[in-house]
């Protein structure tokens, strides 16, 4: 009966020792790539609407219902920017740089 004891702790500490460890490499493995990928997507954002802009300008002209929606777009691509580029300076310098 003590053997029979004594294995269930060892399994069971084992495997929720390897659980915790498990559940902490991935924690902290997939935190530095999730920052990049967010400057570079409203980066990628930013440029495929000033693309888009342009070429529906050339298009269709200056004052279209097309040329106006990726005006705006274009404003909400670079309002999304300064809202991370603030974010990135505050998680850098800490809150005494507040815009």
């Amino acid at each position: 009966m003590q053997l029979h004891k004594h294995l269930l702790k060892s399994v069971f500490g084992k495997a929720a020792l390897a659980t915790a460890a498990l559940g902490g490499l991935m924690l902290f493995a997939g935190t530095p790539s999730a920052k990049a990928n967010d400057w570079d997507d409203c980066n990628r954002r930013a440029a495929y609407t000033d693309w888009r802009l342009h070429e529906s300008v050339e298009r269709y002209g200056y004052y279209s219902s097309q040329a106006n929606h990726w005006r705006n777009e274009q404003h909400e691509a670079y309002e999304r920017l300064e809202r991370l580029r603030r974010n990135e300076r505050r998680e850098h310098h800490g809150d005494r740089y507040r815009d």
